[in-house]
């Protein structure tokens, strides 16, 4: 475990080393303590605005194993051409030096609710006053009869940073001119609704633009309808023929199996053989140390409090991003991203007299159809009869024109760079 550090509070001149992660104070300074699972939108957003806005009266821990944060969101943009990869990593080296957050590089494998302590993969505990857990998904392997983590190199989900992203680009790059993608896309509630269909798009993309005009893209879905169905589907036809062919669960009667080793997708309708490449975004839930406390059902997500985003299980606990359920909001980068400033608002109410205002939340979310081609959908929330609910929404609507479609890739643009910054900077 490497942990970074730098001075806690202006004057005390105290630095929290590795052999102190479980002291109750620093040099007899009763701060209380704050302990954030996860570096992504909710996380990281949350880390920064406890410390910056407590101005030291709070000491913050963001547990996080991994070196640098890579973005889902625009990762489509990078499997479509239009980015490159370096630009959807972030380091957290700012949060450190600018805010006196102290990184824990390493996994949060428990959460003592009991003793209020987070265990981490060597064993130490970290002890809080409040935790902010923000840890993500996790894959339903079982959910597509005969997929399983073991065939995510073969047939690639690319709905976790990293490693599968870049394959998502490697397996399209290898598609022949004739060849057939499919893509089985998720049930509802899952991370990104738009993504599977802004990817879709982003396949054809390439395809078109590398003259491998005879390429089919069959998505398979088991919704009755998806995000932007009404504007994605015209932009399609007008931009890639029938190049996209989506087909809802009473046109393909399910998912029966797939063949990772021959590329065979069987529906209850047709068997696709010898796919070009199988792409399964699988069912999905709350990261397993979120379940694993005690704060999900098994397979779902967990219950918040809509108007502070504690849990409902454990007071002490806030609970952000795609591991919550969040009402009429999306799990979106954008959605985990104000989250985590209302639950940084409560934290600093309760720990450092800060003040707390009513919770009210907004979320847009982008989707790039083509070039200079881009849609969105969104709304403002607020808490209404124990959910966060929809007050008011807006999407794109099929036909608009060519300058209003890039006005709103341009927005789609700026607010990459915004939150990113909001995040890490």
């Amino acid at each position: 475990m490497t942990l970074t550090r730098r001075d806690l509070a202006a004057g005390s001149g105290a630095l929290l080393a590795a052999s102190t992660l479980t002291a109750p104070a620093v040099l007899g300074q009763a701060k209380p303590r704050v302990v954030v699972i996860g570096g992504g939108p909710g996380g990281a957003t949350a880390a920064k605005y406890i410390a910056r806005d407590a101005g030291g009266a709070i000491a913050v821990t963001l547990v996080e194993e991994d070196e640098t944060y890579q973005t889902c969101f625009h990762s489509n943009l990078y499997i479509g051409g239009f980015k490159p990869y370096d630009a959807l990593v972030h380091r957290y080296d700012t949060l450190v030096s600018a805010y006196g957050i102290i990184l824990a590089r390493t996994r949060a494998t428990q959460v003592d609710r009991e003793k209020k302590e987070v265990v981490l993969s060597d064993g130490r505990r970290l002890p809080y006053d409040r935790l902010v857990l923000s840890p993500g998904i996790d894959l339903k392997y079982d959910s597509v009869p005969g997929w399983s983590q073991a065939a995510e190199e073969i047939m690639p989900h690319g709905w976790k940073p990293g490693r599968q992203t870049q394959l998502i680009r490697e397996k399209l790059d290898a598609v022949p001119d004739g060849g057939t993608i499919v893509m089985i896309a998720p049930p509802n509630p899952y991370r990104c609704p738009p993504g599977p269909y802004e990817r879709a798009s982003m396949f054809a993309h390439v395809l078109m633009q590398t003259n491998r005009k005879q390429a089919k893209i069959v998505i398979l879905d088991p919704k009755e309808s998806f995000s932007k169905q009404g504007v994605f589907q015209p932009d399609w036809e007008k931009r890639y023929g029938a190049m996209i062919e989506w087909l809802g669960p009473k046109v393909h009667d399910g998912i029966k199996s797939v063949d990772p080793k021959t590329g065979t997708v069987v529906t209850g309708f047709e068997t696709y053989e010898n796919c070009a490449f199988v792409n399964v975004i699988p069912a999905q839930m709350a990261g397993q140390i979120a379940r694993d406390a005690g704060l999900a059902p098994a397979g779902g997500y967990c219950a918040i409090d809509p108007a502070t985003m504690k849990s409902t299980a454990d007071p002490s606990i806030f609970v952000l991003g795609d591991a919550c359920n969040a009402g009429d909001m999306p799990k979106s980068a954008f959605s985990a991203n104000n989250q985590a400033k209302v639950a940084a608002m409560i934290v600093r109410s309760e720990l450092a007299n800060g003040p707390s205002f009513p919770a009210r939340y907004l979320n847009t979310c982008w989707s790039l159809v083509d070039t200079d081609d881009a849609i969105k959908v969104g709304g403002r929330y607020e808490p209404r009869d124990g959910r966060i609910a929809a007050i008011d929404t807006f999407i794109s609507q099929p036909g608009e024109s060519d300058e209003v479609r890039k006005q709103t890739q341009a927005e789609n643009t700026a607010w990459y760079a915004a939150i990113t910054a909001d995040m890490f900077t």
